[in-house]
């Protein structure tokens, strides 16, 4: 092949690459700070002891007994509800909006 016909050709090849601008541009999205009065979590952590989440959320509205082994008792407060195995937090879900309506009817 003719030297300068394989020139011309690569040069056909990379022009497009060479007129495509080597900056980049890139949305900022800013977010702004958010203070809070109250710096606990929204629901207890897990591996949190029973006294800590009375001491830190207060008294719940229900203490269910303990069911099962290894037991697993219930804790329902306002909004949420804590789980507990043995003595410390497993889990703690939000309340249903669907329940609290049901439960006033």
């Amino acid at each position: 092949m003719n030297p300068k016909l394989s020139a011309f050709i690569l040069t056909l090849l990379l022009l497009p690459i060479m007129l495509v601008p080597a900056t980049a541009n890139a949305d900022v999205l800013l977010i702004p700070d958010v203070e809070t009065s109250d710096t606990r979590p929204e629901f207890p952590q897990n591996g949190l002891s029973m006294s800590t989440v009375q001491q830190q959320y207060g008294e719940p509205l229900i203490k269910h007994p303990a069911i099962g082994e290894p037991p697993i008792t219930r804790w329902e407060y306002q909004d949420f509800t804590v789980f507990f195995e043995n003595d410390k937090v497993i889990t703690a879900v939000q309340k249903s909006q669907h329940t609290e309506n049901s439960d006033k009817e």
